[in-house]
């Protein structure tokens, strides 16, 4: 009898012991993230690396990320937010505004001339989306808005000055918005994701491209590009694109609090600046890399750049009137915008 017992007590502690791993498991979170550049790249190396690697670590190790760069889970760049909102992948990083036209108020930060910097309009951008667009997003919960540090123009051949020197020619363009601000400078948009940049520009499809300094070592631009034209220093870059990580929601809502806490603790506001910092801190060594190799910088005059302003003031009015059809107040949201840059330093 008492053999029996014993028996049973130490199969209640297996089934115990069992049950406890089988919590602690269950505890355990592997996130899928998705992105669409390449494990090298500043998204991955820079931002979702050290993220995920912040999560492990405040979290005692029971969140995990598991990384799939450049679309491994499938489809195209412009899906990727839907990924996420459908519970393809976990977490995304991605351009909302691939999707044109779906993202209308949030695209603002996109309009000609706003921000000089990620680090001011990072955070602007986070406190904008909260405050007047966050329905754009349902599906998703956001962990951090950014943009990036800027887009600079640069050509395979042609040397670009002035506003003359730019009509008709052929320029790569990231976005809705970027496509009309291009036109409107007199340049022939060419509009396509930024992995498809490199044979285009290296087999004469395009004459240019719209990219920032960041993105320029990792699509080795420099030594396809042998001119670049930017905007006096100080003063705000001719386009900008807005960028997201967004978690499935329910992947979010089913989170134990503790874990929750610890996603929330490494989002928001802060974040958002982080990775504006982040963008900022790629354009020196990225412009270096052109430099070495000799590459001609144009850098536009006060006087030039002030008619490349005004060549794209249409380009607002334009999405005025496509915000009002969606019921928006396009020259409020315009002003708030701007008025949360100057908020946040810019």
């Amino acid at each position: 009898m008492k053999q029996r017992i014993a028996l049973g007590i130490v199969g209640a502690a297996a089934v115990a012991v069992a049950l406890g791993s089988g919590v602690a498991r269950a505890q355990e979170v592997v996130l899928k993230v998705e992105h669409f550049l390449g494990p090298q790249s500043t998204a991955q190396q820079l931002l979702l690396g050290p993220w995920c690697e912040k999560l492990g670590k405040e979290s005692g190790g029971r969140i995990k990320c598991q990384i799939y760069p450049a679309m491994q889970l499938g489809g195209s760049p412009p899906q990727l937010f839907d990924h996420a909102k459908d519970g393809i992948a976990d977490v995304v990083w991605t351009v909302p505004t691939y999707q044109a036209g779906r993202f209308s108020k949030s695209e603002v930060f996109e309009l000609p001339f706003m921000e000089k910097s990620a680090e001011t309009g990072s955070p602007a951008l986070w406190e904008y989306i909260q405050k007047n667009s966050l329905d754009e997003f349902k599906g998703t919960h956001l962990i951090l808005a950014h943009v990036h540090d800027g887009n600079v123009l640069h050509f395979a051949s042609k040397e670009v000055k002035t506003l003359d020197d730019l009509k008709g020619l052929k320029v790569r363009a990231p976005t809705r918005i970027g496509t009309k601000t291009l036109t409107a400078l007199g340049a022939v948009p060419v509009q396509m994701p930024a992995p498809a940049v490199p044979e285009a520009l290296a087999k004469g499809v395009v004459d240019g491209v719209s990219l920032p300094w960041e993105v320029v070592p990792g699509l080795k631009i420099q030594e396809i590009a042998k001119t670049h034209t930017e905007t006096p220093p100080g003063q705000p870059y001719p386009s900008n694109t807005i960028f997201v990580v967004a978690m499935n929601q329910a992947k979010y809502d089913g989170l134990p609090p503790e874990l929750r806490k610890v996603i929330d603790a490494n989002s928001g506001l802060a974040a958002s600046k982080w990775a504006g910092q982040v963008w900022d801190g790629t354009v020196a060594p990225a412009r270096k890399l052109a430099v070495e190799r000799k590459n001609t910088i144009n850098v536009l005059t006060m006087a030039e750049f002030e008619r490349w302003k005004k060549a794209t003031e249409g380009v607002e009015k334009e999405w005025f009137t496509e915000v009002a059809a969606k019921g928006g107040n396009g020259p409020a949201l315009l002003e708030d915008a701007r008025a949360l840059i100057r908020k946040n330093g810019g």
